[in-house]
């Protein structure tokens, strides 16, 4: 799990959370079951089961791998429909390539994130490159929905290609954790991606025995995901692992440690940490479409019929 690094933490700015902070204690921790998208390819469903009202903006979240494929295995998704939310993709190993009906695409590979909103629609694909196809090789990554208000749902689709190199580098108190801050802010510092919903993205890596305390807006829920090894959550320290995800309750600070042995494969503990402001508003989700009400699910469905979302390219017909 290459993504981002940096040699010497210890010269990177710190971020710790006031000693006075209220601390967020666990609610809960959820499994995430894994199953298969798109063409084929493993995913665990890391938010399934958690109501919505903790989840708010989010809607859901895939961690896609991690898995080893052999030559002529990688696999994508077909061409494919979205409207009214935001899809936001973290690739830490391997690489993809996106395209979409609006112009928008690139490459990502090793800490590199697409940042596509969808808005009023539009038709889009995801790809491993020909080169992967032949050789195969290590591919682990994750797909994130963050929900738009009403008033933006029929915006304009936006696409937002964020290298790896433009991530925002911090460390803990102690230099025991490297943080990657994508979007959002955390203790004065701003990460690169551009949000309609205000939230918070990072994906953390903790030192075995280490722990790390951040600063966390009280008006932002707060969630966390275990991308690899294991730890806890929580000034309480509730045990979690690869592939759960903890919800916090309401306070200003969360706290998550490593354990002092972990995998071989992952001398870390991996984490992503996610926080937003909840929109509150009805959310209607069905397949591609996350809307407000079933009359607009259904103009979705007709105008994705329609072609009003967008077409493929005359060459991949």
């Amino acid at each position: 799990m290459p993504a981002v690094t940096v040699e010497n933490p210890l010269t990177l700015p710190r971020v710790a959370a006031p000693a006075a902070a209220e601390q967020r204690p666990v609610l809960h921790v959820a499994t995430a079951p894994s199953g298969f998208e798109g063409e084929g390819f493993p995913v665990r469903r890391a938010f399934a089961g958690i109501n919505y009202k903790y989840l708010d903006p989010f809607i859901m979240m895939d961690q896609m791998g991690e898995v080893e494929y052999a030559p002529g295995e990688p696999k994508g998704t077909p061409w494919h429909p979205h409207r009214g939310f935001e899809t936001v993709t973290y690739i830490m190993d391997g690489t993809f390539i996106h395209r979409d009906s609006h112009g928008g695409g690139g490459t990502i590979n090793d800490g590199d994130t697409q940042w596509m909103t969808a808005g009023s629609g539009l038709l889009h694909i995801e790809t491993p490159p020909e080169s992967l196809v032949m050789s195969g090789g290590l591919f682990h990554g994750l797909q994130l929905w963050v929900n738009l208000p009403k008033s933006d749902k029929m915006m304009a689709p936006r696409y937002q290609d964020i290298g790896g190199g433009q991530v925002k580098l911090l460390t803990s108190a102690d230099g025991g954790a490297l943080l990657r801050l994508i979007a959002g802010d955390i203790d004065g510092h701003a990460g690169p991606g551009v949000t309609h919903t205000p939230i918070t993205m990072m994906h953390v890596s903790i030192n075995p025995g280490a722990e790390l305390t951040l600063p966390w807006r009280s008006d932002f829920n707060a969630l966390a995901y275990g991308l690899a090894g294991r730890g806890t959550a929580g000034a309480e320290g509730r045990p979690f692992r690869m592939g759960q995800a903890v919800v916090f309750g309401n306070g200003d600070s969360i706290t998550i440690k490593a354990d002092e042995a972990q995998e071989s494969r992952s001398p870390n503990f991996e984490v992503v940490l996610l926080g937003g402001r909840p929109i509150r508003e009805p959310m209607m989700h069905y397949g591609p479409f996350v809307m407000n009400t079933h009359a607009e699910l259904a103009q979705a469905f007709d105008d994705f019929q329609a072609g009003r979302l967008g077409t493929v390219p005359a060459e991949e017909e």
